[in-house]
This record gives C-alpha cells, structure tokens and sequence, in this order.
C-alpha cells in the first residue's frame, strides 16, 4: 500500500546514497586501461596560429597521442553546432561562428581549445601539453560588451559585422509606437545584468570508449540524448544507435552542462586514436575559462505610462553578449526566451524588442538559471521602481494599478503568452503581509540609530516554463521485484528520483521503496528532452501518467486472466495497489500479478507483460509567479550589504512536494543574491584575459552571506495539465535580484541614489555613498 500521497514534504529518498559518498560521478567511472587526456588552451583572447610544433609533447614518457585541429579536419569532424536558426530584423540569417573542438587557425578567447595531450596519467598529459609549442601572432581583442559593437572595434567574426550575431525583434512595433507618441509619461533605465559564472559544484567530466563502431560516452551532462544526437549527427556523422551516452549522478548544472561541448568531441576523438578508453575532468581553474557563462546583457528599457500611471507599452533595446562562438542554444536565450516574459503580470497594451547578439573574445554565454527570463524580469521590476520614483506614485500602488487580475484568466499577454491561471494580486498581498511592510519604517529608524541603512525592496515575477513537444517513459516490473521507471529527463541535483517515485506510487499503489528511477542512458528511451527551463515535473510528469495509465490497462487485461472474469469486471484500486473483480473479495496486487505474469510468459500462456513505453505531447507552457520582497542593511563606512530577511511566495500550481520546492526556491534566492551583491567577472579589456578566473578573485555567496529565505506557497492550479503544475526550478533566480537591488535603492535613495547596477559589492556601493555625498 502507498505510503505517501501527493502534496507530502517527503524527504529525498536519493540523498542517504548522495550524502554518504555512495554517488557516482563521471570522474569515479575508471574502464580498463583508462588514458588521460589534457587539454592545452589559448592563453591569448585573440591570436592567429602560426605554428604548432607536438614533436617534444610526443617524446614526454607515458603521452599516447596529441591532437591538433589540423588531425580533426583530417578525419572530416563536423563542427561543435549551434542549433539555434534565428533570423535578423530585416530578413537575413544570423551569423555564423563555425567552431571545431580544436581551433586550426585562430584563437578566439582566453583557453580557447588548441591541442589535446593524451596519456597513461594526468600527470605525463599535463606534461605533454606544456611541451606542445604553439606560436601566436596576437591580434587585438573586443572584450567589453559596451563597446564592442561600435565602429573600429576589433573584429571576432569577419562574417560579423560589428562584432553583430544577429539583430532580432519582437513584439508590436507600430503599436508601441503609437502608445509611446500619446504617453503622459516616459520612464527610461539602462540596466546591466552581470556576467555570471556558473560554478556547479561538480566540474564537467567525460569518459569515452569505443567497441568496435560503436561510442559509449560517460558525462555529466543535463541531456543524454542531445549530446549523443550532436556527436552522431553533426560531428562524427555517423548512425544515432552508434553512439550512446550515459550520464551517471551530476552535481549541479543550471544550465551549463546541457550542451555539446568541445571536450565531449576530444575525448571520443582521441579514444579511437589510441584504442583504449579516454577521461578528461576540468580543473576549477579550467572550468572559470572553458564552460559557458551566464547573463552578461545591458538593456535600454523606456516605459510609456498615461497620467494615471496606467502601464501602456515597454520599448527595449537589450545588447547581449554571446562570447566568442554561438554555444548550442546561445541565440535563444535573449531572444525567444527572455522576451515572452517582458509583460510579466501587467496588462501592457504593446511590447517592442530589439536585441542585439553581440560577440566578444570572451567565453561563450549560454543558459543560466532562468535563461533569459531573469534578465527581462530585472528590467520591468527595477523599471517600474524609477517610475513610481518619477511619478511620485507608491511603488505597491502603481504595481496594483498595473496587475492583471485572476478575474481576466486566461489572459494573452502584450507578448502573445497565454496565461491560464494566476492570482497576482494575492500573492503581492500575501508577501507584504508576511514581510509586515506597513512596520517597516519603524526597523528603518532601529537600523540608523545603529548606523545603517535598511532598505526594503519588492519584486514580482512571472515566467514560462516547459518545454516540449513530447517526453517519454517507461515503466519494466523487474525480476527482483522491484519497479523501473525510465525518464527522459536527468536530475542535476533536483529531486527527480523523489518525485517521480511520489508521483509513480501515486498511479500504481507501488511503495516508494520498491521504485527506482532510471534516467541518463540513451539506450533506455528513443528519446528524452534533458532537464532544463524547469520542465521535468510538468513534461516527465506527464509522461509517467500516460505510462501508467497503459500499465494499468494491461493490468486489468492480465487480471481478468488470472482472475477469470471479463476486462469489464476488474477494478484497480490505486491506493492499494490492487486489481479486484467487482463486487467480490477476488483480487491481485499490482506487484504480484506483474511476477505472475513474468512467468506465464516464460511458459509461453500469455504474451502479456505489465510493461509499459508512452510518449506524452507537452503542447503549452506554464507560466509559475511569485513575490519577492527583500530587506537589506547597508554600512555606509564598509559598503557591506547584508540582507537581514526575505519572503518568497510561490506559485508554482500544484506543489507535489512542498519540501523540494522550497528547496529549489532556496537555492534559486542563493544563486540570484549571488549575482545581485556578490559575482563579478571581470575581464582585461586591453588583454582580454578573465581577471576573476578563480575562487580567490571570484566571490560566491557563502552560507553567511545569505538570509532565512522563508517561503510560502500558494497553489494557483495549472490548466495545461493533469498534474496542475507549474515549473518551479528557477523561480528563485528570477525574482531575486530586482528584489535586492530595488531595497538596496530604497536604502541609498536619502543620499541621492537612485539607481545602482549590479553586482553590488561592498567597493561600489562605498564609491557610489562617497561619491552621492561629494556631489
């Protein structure tokens, strides 16, 4: 019998095996006759190759091979792809960044691929590739996002005029013009969203091997079946069931680890090269310089109101830094996925977007955390703080004035997003409930006799989440008795095995104890979609509905059978587990009867096992939202910003377990504190080199730093799917820097600051405290 319902704060049931080292990462997977494989990277943001000489690399005892990009276009090695099609405002495609796993003729940032040293330890791969000589020719470098795109600037791409990507709208143009040319009253704010590094507590890592044509590839990836999907299609071009991919348990990713990576490639490469099994784990320091970066966006937001502080349109122009190469999904984050969410909750009559994919001599930027929607979020809530400022209305009131009510669900949004359910306004008032914001004049005044500026800072957000269009599972009844559930999506640290075993024990009465979650092997499913865009619960889930429902359908058909009794008789019983014949005391439990069945089909009478494979359509977004609301403390002698409390409250529809969720809302606070106060990366621009490349020049929020995030919950139905859920995974990073800084505005604001760009570090904030007094 089922031990645990749904909506139940169950405990991970991963987290004894995780937090007694029982784990097992990509680099604790040793094969047989294991090499080691370094990579040597340019220490230039922008050189042209003259020469590569491996002779004195190839004479270090215990190196096996080393490879240049000259040895990948030998073999005819399609390029590292960005799979991304988007086209300019005027029609014409984006630019193109070709990009092997090893750079053959120019260097594009600092530790861009240039060789790969393999050998019988890291230690004699380390030593080959200090004894590989490269000789550079160093060309200047555009490593400022600012700037970068104006005339004179060196070029990254010659196909890139500009140093331009691509330059992309969206929205109603002539429309939010002409509620521009009527407008009362136009705020404008130019926002910085800092450049991030996303620093997952577990390093990328792979391990390749061939048997015969066939590649296994161990990684620690977000999405087995898109890695193996590149490496087959685009880059070996050889048959998908060729290649299969294996992600074992991943210790964080947020995006980063969702993509193709040049290493994937090097180490399947080499390992055919030298018949034997090949690893290559990124050092921290590697890491800094080689996985994609975050954010890193400046955006011009105007916001035309009339004179009743009635929101009528939002005008922005957002440049957005995509690194040196398009990564994977790189073009797709400012673009279609961040401008979705620009109306937010508010009923904005138009909405035009420009963006402008800018390209640096810097690391590639991809997904992080949000992807896109944290950036636009940023905007719209710091914009309507300057407005309700200019406009002299209270910052609540012009939000309430603004808010699309529960009363108008379902609502299309100036974007064309449908929104399907929402209670905006309830929220908001909840959260200013909790917070007590009526009293907090009085903690202002408690805070100056102690010196300090306290500030209080609110923040609503909205966004989409999903992804699609379809998912699968399968459910196998094992011989041991025990219940497989395969997915398609790969927990990074989420909670998957908990919840996906919830929601199976749910379904089919099997205790939680006797369910195993399966994921990460692209051999176990046609297909799976990864995780990402906070879509696991909401597309897996579905996908292990539908699985169910058939196994509980060939149930029924197997009970009759054993039962004697029509198809039509037999009732199952979720709760219990059971298949019962109407109006009777006959009946089977679903593990039994699924042993039972195993054997009848052993001895040839039935044809009929419990097991079953479905595919789910996910055919909408959800759109989860909350309220964010923050007070910090500043010291105007230190400019330290500490942040003394925080409210969150969610909804993210139905919450299937109300312990993760407020876990994963914990840990999106961290990450969007982090960003807010704390992460700054930092590059030369005369040199190009990363000057925050390491944990000594890069600071991530410590346990001290951070508030007791208090979170409440309250469930707004989903209506796009049977679940009732919505995604919840990055609502935490979404709401929290515009809430951080609008409090920290809010306490600078008596010495004449009004507006801060982040990250906030104890430096700038001081400078900008000295410098508002000398003025």
């Amino acid at each position: 019998m089922a031990k645990f319902g749904l909506s139940q704060s169950v405990r991970r049931v991963e987290d004894p095996r995780l937090l007694t080292g029982r784990g097992c990462y990509t680099d604790d997977i040793a094969m047989p006759g294991e090499a080691v494989g370094v990579v040597l990277r340019s220490p230039h943001a922008h050189a042209r190759i003259t020469g590569i000489d491996t002779s004195a690399a190839k004479a270090v005892p215990g190196v096996l091979a080393v490879i240049t990009g000259a040895d990948l276009q030998a073999a005819g090695l399609g390029e590292v792809p960005c799979i991304i099609p988007l086209k300019n405002k005027d029609g014409t495609p984006r630019a193109n960044t070709p990009r092997l796993a090893l750079a053959t003729d120019t260097v594009r940032h600092v530790g861009d691929p240039v060789a790969f040293v393999v050998a019988e330890t890291a230690q004699a791969a380390r030593d080959g590739a200090e004894a590989v000589m490269v000789e550079y020719d160093v060309l200047p470098a555009a490593t400022d996002l600012a700037t970068a795109w104006e005339a004179g600037q060196p070029q990254v791409w010659e196909g890139a005029a500009s140093n331009v990507a691509f330059d992309w709208e969206a929205g109603d143009k002539a429309k939010t013009e002409a509620a521009f040319a009527r407008a009362a009253h136009v705020t404008r704010l130019t926002v910085v969203n800092n450049r991030v590094v996303v620093a997952s507590m577990e390093t990328r890592a792979a391990v390749a091997a061939w048997e015969g044509d066939k590649l296994t590839l161990h990684t620690n990836t977000q999405g087995s079946w898109l890695v193996k999907n590149l490496l087959a299609g685009n880059v070996f071009n050889i048959p998908p069931d060729n290649v299969r991919v294996i992600t074992p348990d991943v210790g964080g990713g947020f995006g980063m680890k969702l993509y193709l990576y040049a290493e994937h490639v090097l180490v399947a490469f080499a390992a055919k090269q030298v018949g034997r099994p090949v690893k290559w784990t990124s050092e921290r320091s590697e890491a800094f310089q080689s996985d994609t970066h975050g954010r890193d966006n400046i955006t011009l937001g105007e916001l035309a109101t009339d004179a009743n502080g009635k929101f009528l349109a939002l005008r922005t122009r957002n440049y957005a830094n995509m690194g040196a190469y398009l990564s994977t999904f790189a073009p797709f984050i400012p673009t279609g996925a961040g401008t979705k969410v620009l109306a937010s909750v508010y009923g904005f009559e138009a909405i035009y977007a420009n963006v402008i994919g800018v390209l640096t001599n810097t690391v590639p930027v991809d997904a992080y955390r949000g992807a896109g929607r944290p950036e636009s979020n940023y905007l719209v809530e710091r914009m309507i703080d300057a407005a309700a400022a200019e406009l002299k209305i209270d910052r609540i009131e012009l939000r309430r004035r603004n808010m699309v009510t529960q009363a108008a669900m379902p609502f299309v949004s100036a974007m064309g997003q449908r929104y399907d359910s929402g209670d905006f306004l309830q929220l908001m008032d909840s959260a200013l409930a909790k917070i007590d914001w009526a009293g907090f004049p009085a903690r202002r005044a408690e805070a100056e006799k102690r010196g300090k500026r306290r500030g209080i800072g609110l923040a609503y957000y909205l966004e989409a989440t999903g992804g699609g269009p379809t998912e699968n599972a399968k459910v196998v009844f094992a011989e041991d008795g025990f219940v497989d559930v395969y997915v398609g999506t790969q927990s990074t640290g989420q909670g998957h095995e908990t919840a996906y075993a919830m929601l199976t024990q749910h379904e089919l009465g099997v205790p939680m104890e006797k369910i195993r979650i399966r994921q990460g092997d692209s051999e176990t499913l046609p297909s799976g979609g990864g995780t990402g865009g906070a879509r696991s619960l909401y597309s897996e889930g579905q996908a292990i509905l539908v699985t169910t429902a058939s196994v509980v359908e060939k149930g029924k058909q197997a009970a009759a059978e054993h039962l004697e009794t029509s198809v039509a008789d037999i009732e199952f019983t979720p709760a219990a587990g059971r298949f019962d014949v109407a109006g009777t005391d006959k009946g089977v439990g679903i593990l039994e009867l699924a042993a039972i069945q195993r054997k009848r089909v052993a001895a040839g009478q039935s044809t009929l096992l419990l097991d079953a494979m479905e595919t789910a359509k996910i055919e909408a977004h959800t759109f989860p939202n909350g309220c964010h609301v923050a007070e910090v403390e500043v010291d105007p002698e230190t400019g330290i910003v500490s942040v003394p409390r925080y409210i969150v409250v969610d909804d993210v529809g139905h919450a299937l377990n109300p312990l993760i969720v407020r876990g994963q809302v914990h840990g999106g606070v961290a990450q969007g504190l982090g960003q807010a106060l704390h992460e700054r990366t930092a590059y030369d621009n005369a040199s190009g080199q990363l000057l925050s490349a390491s944990f000594m020049d890069y600071t991530l929020p410590r346990a001290d730093d951070l508030p007791d995030i208090d979170v409440d919950l309250i469930e707004v139905t989903c209506e796009t799917n049977p679940l009732g859920v919505k995604g919840a995974g990055e609502a935490g990073a979404v709401g929290s820097p515009p809430a951080a800084m609008n409090a920290l505005v809010d306490a600078l604001t008596p010495v004449g600051i009004t507006h801060m760009d982040m990250p906030a570090t104890p430096e700038t904030v001081w400078k900008a405290i000295n410098a508002a007094k000398a003025a």
